[in-house]
């Protein structure tokens, strides 16, 4: 049942609130000892770990004490994928070959890495924070033999970003040693930490993913996989997971399908991957996806399918083929590149405008602005360059300087938007306070009329399924018209596709995609941390 929309009688807000906001106090780098306790059935939370880094960027926490957004000069603006994961089995160089494979998957988790790897029924761990090339080199890689591994990058959504949240997490049980990798969100993880901690349980971080490992830890199964099997029985939401056990990899997918993951094969070696990006690096071929609600088991049998809940309908994260995954890869079925293309084309039919020249907002607005400008036959050209060596920056953004940060990321090319009305073509609002920015340097560098056209519908609505996205009343759609968020940003237009057409670009079958963060229709039933109606589609599973 859907429950009314936000009551008229609910705040509007203001644009002031939108500013920037910076407070990053130090904090003290510190090396984690994870799982010093355990569950009182077992004491199984004993790590065997390589080596642990620590945190290479020394970034602080935000003033509220949460993580900061990407640092003041970051992707402030942006919604975050949570993270990618990355197996393969039955490989000598199984290490080396995750490495490749969560470092093509670096795009979607910049926190920190972490892989796992099996060597003769044992694992050993090694991950600290910072991007993939921070966290291994050769001499790290080279201790972490066998012939299995799991990968992971990740971008917190449940939990801070510290070293005690970095995965793969490992522990050793009465079944075995077991690691897992997640993507994801739990939307029960409150609840179900409340109760194991009443049972004795203590957690040493705060990702959901460590609630795993504790129910695992208290399941009365006699082989790894049973207890797996039992464990998610107990959990809810949006989830693809890699278990690394004593003899097998085991891969998982919620029964909505809210994330990706691919079966890949390597010259007779299977492979996963949230991500085809990954396969074509290793130079693996892309199988088949893990079909919701399936947990597919590798081994020295071979690769089979163990479990299959037959979904009422499919909840696949829409937001992946706008902009989360990589332009190069192909997830749920499509060719991202060529969706995002289409997306600009409809974009182009329905919000035209009378300009000179198309321009992207790089590097995720490219392929939606080359398909609007293919659409209305207005030139295209890159009037907007990208620095990929910003990193964090720890200069103290104050109030006089705090305007640089945009800059440090894209720079506008005078001579391409000098004297012309340009269309800047971007995937998506959040905030605001980006593209308000944007369309001023654009403006600033000469051009005589900036429209800015948005591949996406407005996003209105948090999501609560393994994406990092603002409190609902800092999304500035969920407040204001578009006309209040054309004059916020300064364009002299401002177009959004619309839902309808964003599922045709996108060749959406019914039931088939999640859009909650444009509807505010959820798929599965949550209690959010934020005050106000939430929606849930007339389809939520229960909890």
């Amino acid at each position: 049942m859907c429950l009314p929309a936000r009551p008229a009688s609910e705040p509007q807000g203001t644009l002031e609130h939108l500013n920037d906001a910076a407070c990053f106090p130090p904090v003290a780098r510190e090396r984690s000892t994870l799982y010093p306790a355990s569950p009182p059935e077992e004491r199984p939370l004993k790590l065997n770990v390589v080596q642990r880094i620590q945190d290479p960027g020394g970034a602080g926490f935000a003033c509220d004490g949460r993580r900061p957004q990407a640092g003041a000069y970051g992707d402030a603006d942006k919604f975050h994928d949570e993270c990618g994961v990355f197996g393969i089995f039955g490989h000598s160089e199984s290490a080396n070959l995750t490495y490749l494979g969560i470092h093509a998957l670096q795009h979607r988790g910049q926190e920190s890495a972490g892989i796992a790897s099996l060597d003769k029924g044992e694992i050993l761990l090694h991950k600290g924070m910072g991007l993939v090339p921070d966290v291994f080199d050769a001499e790290t890689l080279q201790k972490l033999p066998g012939d299995a591994a799991i990968g992971h990058t990740r971008y917190s959504t449940a939990g801070q970003s510290r070293i005690e949240n970095a995965q793969p997490f490992y522990f050793k049980s009465s079944v075995g040693p077991i690691a897992v990798a997640h993507n994801g969100n739990l939307v029960n993880a409150e609840e179900v930490r409340a109760e194991l901690e009443s049972q004795g349980a203590i957690f040493q971080g705060s990702s959901d993913t460590e609630l795993l490992l504790h129910l695992i830890a208290r399941e009365k199964g006699v082989t790894a996989l049973e207890r797996i099997q039992s464990a998610l029985e107990r959990v809810r939401g949006a989830y693809t997971l890699l278990f690394l056990t004593q003899d097998s990899i085991v891969a998982v997918r919620d029964p909505l399908g809210f994330r990706p993951l691919l079966i890949g094969n390597l010259r007779g070696k299977t492979v996963f991957a949230s991500e085809s990006c990954a396969l074509d690096l290793i130079e693996a071929e892309l199988v088949r996806e893990v079909e919701p609600g399936e947990m597919v088991v590798a081994d020295a049998k071979g690769v089979r399918t163990v479990q299959r809940i037959p979904p009422q309908r499919r909840g696949q994260c829409i937001f992946e083929l706008i902009y989360f995954a990589r332009p190069d890869s192909q997830v749920f079925g499509r060719n991202v590149y060529k969706t995002r293309k289409e997306l600009g084309k409809r974009l182009a039919i329905e919000q035209p405008a009378e300009a000179d020249i198309v321009i992207p907002v790089p590097d995720s607005g490219v392929p939606a602005a080359l398909g609007f400008s293919e659409q209305s036959g207005i030139p295209y050209d890159m009037g907007l360059i990208r620095s990929h060596y910003v990193g964090r920056t720890f200069i103290e953004p104050s109030q006089s300087i705090r305007h640089f940060g945009v800059k440090l990321k894209l720079n506008p090319v005078k001579h391409v938007v000098k004297g012309k009305r340009v269309v800047v073509v971007d995937d998506s609002i959040v905030r605001g306070t980006t593209s308000r920015k944007i369309v001023k340097m654009v403006r600033d560098a000469g051009a005589r009329e900036v429209h800015l056209r948005i591949s996406a519908p407005p996003t209105r609505w948090p999501c609560y399924y393994g994406i990092d996205t603002p409190v609902r009343s800092e999304l500035i759609a969920a407040t204001h018209s578009e006309a209040e968020i054309a004059r916020y940003v300064t364009a002299d237009s401002l177009g959004y596709l619309s839902e309808k057409g964003m599922h045709e670009a996108v060749r959406a079958e019914p039931r088939s995609f999640c859009d909650a963060c444009f509807t505010g229709e959820y798929l599965v039933q949550l209690a959010p941390p934020e005050a106000g109606a939430v929606r849930s589609g007339p389809e939520a599973v229960p909890g």
